[in-house]
């Protein structure tokens, strides 16, 4: 099995299970929009496989969505883990309190129960991300694999080391997002300013994954930095011919914008993305 493959596999099970047509219309596209709906059909041929015959409800859709995008990714990254050894758990929807980043905000969560009064002026803390992947801390006989290097009172504090810490690291948190739609969609900024601003430790990879076939869009939430690290479309390059094709000036410049800016990537960069 290689990427490639990998990738043809994540488009056909898109298409077997959530990628339909509602009324000769792909479920992507916004049917208000003319521009959408020619890019959603020509990212569909592209393709090549025949779409859902009776594709899901919107919010059915995505939940579908993150569980075929968690696929992929466990089984690409597996892939090149010899780039980021250790040994990950990717999971859907898991509590944050269950990393060792974020394990303070259980306490905090239940002083907010308490106190009503507080949880109107600070907020909600806890969020619940689409998709997660976590590192199992390292116990001393890996770390010594080449040798023996930990003599003495050393390393005590780090949560890598299994002797410290029981809980997984935070390595990545991801938003799957079928289509940008609505105000809505901005809460994966909010979500991730939580995830910074919170955090005690090491910060977590930060990025969103969408179907969206409009640019302008997916501008809305991959312009700017120091929330997110990057958008992903699950197929950017069918996206960019079918762009191309329709000659439309200024989504053309907006798409091109963000690739050349470093904010939307393929769905196949991702992998590698989560192993810096």
């Amino acid at each position: 099995m290689n990427l490639q493959q990998l990738r043809k596999n994540y488009h056909q099970a898109i298409c077997r299970k959530v990628l339909g047509l509602r009324n000769g219309i792909p479920n992507i596209a916004d049917k208000a929009s003319k521009r959408s709906i020619e890019i959603s059909n020509s990212i569909l041929n592209q393709i090549g496989f025949p779409p859902c015959e009776e594709p899901p409800t919107e919010q059915r859709a995505g939940a579908i969505f993150e569980e075929l995008t968690l696929d992929y990714l466990e089984k690409a990254f597996s892939l090149i883990q010899h780039l980021r050894p250790g040994k990950w758990h990717f999971s859907v929807h898991n509590r944050l309190t269950d990393f060792d980043q974020y394990e303070h905000l259980a306490h905090l969560t239940e002083i907010l129960k308490e106190h009503p009064a507080l949880r109107a002026t600070l907020g909600d803390y806890l969020v619940k991300p689409d998709i997660v992947i976590g590192r199992q801390p390292v116990l001393d006989t890996e770390i010594e694999q080449h040798g023996k290097i930990m003599h003495g009172a050393v390393a005590q504090l780090t949560p890598l080391r299994n002797g410290n810490n029981s809980r997984l690291l935070l390595h990545a948190s991801i938003s799957c997002k079928w289509t940008i739609r609505s105000d809505r969609s901005q809460n994966a900024r909010t979500e991730s300013l939580n995830l910074i601003r919170n955090r005690k430790g090491n910060a977590p990879h930060i990025v969103i994954v969408t179907a969206e076939p409009l640019p302008n869009r997916i501008a809305s939430l991959a312009l700017g930095t120091g929330d997110l690290d990057c958008v992903y479309h699950m197929a950017l390059n069918e996206l960019k011919h079918a762009v191309n094709d329709i000659q439309d000036e200024t989504l053309i410049a907006i798409f091109n914008m963000l690739v050349d800016g470093k904010r939307l990537r393929d769905i196949s960069d991702l992998p590698f993305d989560l192993a810096i």
